[in-house]
């Protein structure tokens, strides 16, 4: 059945209550086909099991180029017919795809089989390198008698923006250019209404029997265990390559060999528990497979396939959840964002002066603004996240250099707090959209009905998010220890001290609702609480922004059965008006919005409950292909040998919940950092049921590292240091 779905950055004409929130319709459950993904830069590709990209409305299969499909279909036929799937395995670090395949019973002209199934071995190998896709087919003939085989590779190009997958309809598109074929190769070619000329050239070694515009055919004689092998090149606005073998070859070894040196920064982690071991390397895998080089370093894209972007709150949390096992990680976010920081008003684009990205798009549609998010600031979050990840970054390393050089963006960040972000002069910070076709919710849950009163009735801007004013009261703490860090003058450090502890205090007395047992969902552009339980309260608790004696009611709310599924958190209490558990933000669960929960519940001393948590998505991960976490799952209650309701188009890797355990797993162990002291702290530390012992090696603090382990030992958890190098101290307290 289909239904109309938004999500962050996805906007169309005509959404409920005039709000004209963008919906595309959805039609395709990601589910269905449990896509193989594959990345490298701008470029991401989505495949079936077989290894093909079968198109059809709503198919998210294809070779995608910055915000543009340049491969819509590909399908591999043997004498007419698909191939039968043997398995197909993407490698631990996500490098290569791998489809084994053999094939069908085979007829000849009167019907008789010909050759019959399972005889003939194909192996489809494949990875991405800089804007193309490389396969190498394998073909071996395990019969016994020799076979003439007839391949087909069927293949075309839409070159439809993103956002016409996601299912937006365009009055008008660019133009078709002639296909061009030559020897060895064919170039398909659009000129969108941009101007811009995209291509895509399809290259073959060797050269096929037949070579036409949608196809190329290969006739082989294979005599008994004979071998054969070709190499594709499908290479987006780029022609020139050299001998394509070689170039299969050594694309192969430097994709391979920049996996390695990216992720060979991190920690290392091992358990007691092997699944739990598959659930942390597939994490880290996605995790580097998302990052992009950009000029000011490692940046996560957001996830596959909706969501292959700059996004700023999904890499600002994804740094804060990594800061512990690669610091650079959310250098290169903090720089990224710092280059891009708006300076201007742009109505258009919801930027003001200071305020932090939230969405780029290089597609056709955003190029001709019939979409706003070519550079959109669209976003109530980005902003205090950003100098709170700035401030969390100097904890943990220490780098005085960076943050000098972040100092302008910062005091950017937080003028723009203190002017546009609070629109009322009230001291929270509210959003509404300047753009009437920018989205009407700007914080995480951007849903068009995520804010609502208790009876179910949208709340009208502007609107200031409980979640929000924590990030808010993070970002002023961080500031003064980042001002006194680098040397500003004390008044400075000390008026960032006072404007957290005014917030702090306001806060409380107008979100806290004893009634409740939590804080509200938000403030509506009246004042008016919205009286909701929902999963944005826990995220008070991340930042200490909570007082103290609140903080057992908030933990009791959110882990109570209305709030917690036995997966996880729901994003909304099953109490209330707007709960649905199939919903994008009113009751599903989501990995990100748990593991900044659990921080949260870590931080004021209830780990056992953040321990729960962590059990509940490990569990989850258990039930799911490759062990990946998606971006959410439905919120229904769990049920004893079944596993969770996935969610029809949630992305998959989405980079804050591939790291979401990652985070979790720091939570549980009180594991923090003190850059002055060159001291690595566990504090408290607590091992979820599922794990007896964690061994972490290579934590990298000021120069130095160590290795160390954490074992169950009755009710308590003990901290073995196996080696340090450097400096390093390891600091454990009960």
């Amino acid at each position: 059945m289909t239904h109309v779905h938004a999500e962050q950055g996805l906007l169309a004409p005509g959404a409920p209550d005039g709000a004209s929130q963008i919906l595309m319709p959805v039609a395709t459950s990601l589910q269905d086909r449990r896509p193989r993904t594959l990345k490298h830069g701008d470029t991401f590709a989505v495949f079936d099991h077989n290894g093909d990209a079968v198109s059809w409305p709503g198919s998210p299969e294809g070779l995608f180029h910055r915000d543009t499909r340049y491969l819509s279909h590909l399908r591999l036929t043997i004498e007419g017919l698909p191939p039968m799937l043997l398995s197909s395995t993407l490698r631990d670090d996500n490098a290569t795809l791998t489809c084994d395949l053999t094939n069908p019973d085979i007829s000849d002209g009167n019907g008789q089989i010909a050759l019959e199934h399972d005889l003939l071995h194909l192996r489809r190998s494949r990875f991405l390198w800089r804007a193309a896709c490389y396969e190498r087919l394998a073909l071996r003939n395990f019969d016994e008698r020799p076979h003439r085989i007839t391949l087909k590779l069927a293949f075309s190009a839409d070159f439809a923006d993103l956002f016409e997958v996601r299912g937006a309809r365009r009055a008008k598109r660019g133009q078709m250019l002639p296909p061009q074929v030559e020897g060895d190769r064919v170039t398909l070619a659009y000129c969108g209404l941009d101007g811009q000329r995209r291509t895509t050239t399809l290259r073959f070694d060797p050269a096929p029997q037949q070579l036409g515009a949608d196809h190329a055919t290969f006739v082989l004689d294979l005599k008994p265990g004979q071998a054969w092998t070709v190499v594709m090149e499908i290479a987006c606005d780029r022609s020139d390559g050299g001998p394509l073998r070689r170039s299969f070859g050594t694309a192969l070894r430097d994709s391979r060999t920049a996996l390695r040196r990216s992720s060979g920064r991190a920690a290392a982690v091992d358990s007691s528990n092997e699944i739990f071991n598959e659930a942390v390397r597939r994490s880290v895998s996605d995790l580097y497979m998302l990052v992009t080089d950009t000029p000011e370093g490692a940046y996560p894209y957001a996830g596959i396939p909706w969501f292959s972007t700059v996004f700023g709150r999904d890499a600002l949390i994804t740094g804060l959840q990594t800061l512990w096992l690669d610091p650079a990680i959310t250098r290169g976010v903090l720089l990224h964002l710092a280059v891009n920081q708006a300076s201007d008003y742009d109505p258009m684009a919801d930027a003001e002066p200071g305020k932090i990205l939230h969405e780029v798009r290089y597609g056709e549609m955003a190029e001709l603004r019939e979409v706003p998010f070519r550079r959109y600031y669209g976003s109530i979050d980005s902003t205090p996240l950003f100098v709170m990840l700035a401030g969390a970054y100097l904890e943990r390393t220490g780098d005085v250099v960076t943050l000098r050089r972040l100092w302008p963006h910062i005091e950017a960040a937080l003028s723009w707090m203190e002017k546009d972000g609070d629109r009322d002069g009230d001291g929270f910070i509210e959003y509404g959209r300047r753009n009437p076709e920018g989205l009407v919710n700007q914080g995480w849950k951007d849903s068009h009905d995520s804010v609502f009163h208790a009876d179910g009735a949208l709340a009208k801007g502007p609107i200031a998010l409980a979640e929000v004013q924590a990030y808010a009261y993070g970002a002023w703490r961080a500031a003064a220890a980042i001002a006194r860090a680098i040397g500003r003058p004390e008044t400075q450090a000390a008026g960032f001290e006072q404007r957290a502890e005014a917030l702090r205090s306001g806060f409380d007395a107008a979100f806290f609702d004893d009634a409740l047992g939590t804080y509200v969902l938000a403030l509506d552009g009246d004042k008016r609480p919205c009286r909701v339980r929902s999963s944005n309260a826990g995220h008070v608790l991340l930042t200490r922004l909570a007082l103290p004696e609140r903080a057992e009611a908030v933990v009791r709310t959110l882990t109570d059965s209305a709030s917690f599924s036995g997966w996880g958190v729901r994003t909304l209490a099953s109490t209330e008006a707007r709960y649905n558990p199939m919903s994008y933000h009113n009751g599903s669960v989501w990995p990100h919005d748990n593991a900044l929960i659990a921080a949260g519940f870590a931080r004021y001393g209830f780990k056992r409950e953040a321990a729960r948590i962590f059990e509940g998505l490990f569990a989850a991960s258990t039930y799911i292909d490759l062990r990946r976490l998606p971006e959410l799952f439905c919120g229904f209650a769990r049920q004893h040998t079944r596993g969770p309701t996935f969610y029809p188009v949630a992305c998959s890797p989405q980079a804050w919940a591939a790291t979401a355990p990652l985070f979790m797993l720091q939570s549980c162990l009180g594991l923090g950092f003190d850059a002055d002291q060159v001291h690595i702290r566990f504090d408290g530390p607590v091992l979820p049921a599922f794990l007896e012992e964690v061994t972490i090696r290579n934590l990298v603090l000021d120069g130095g590292s160590a290795d160390v382990m954490l074992r169950r030992s009755r009710s308590q958890v003990v901290v073995d240091v196996l080696q340090r190098r450097g400096p390093v101290r390891i600091v454990t307290t009960a």
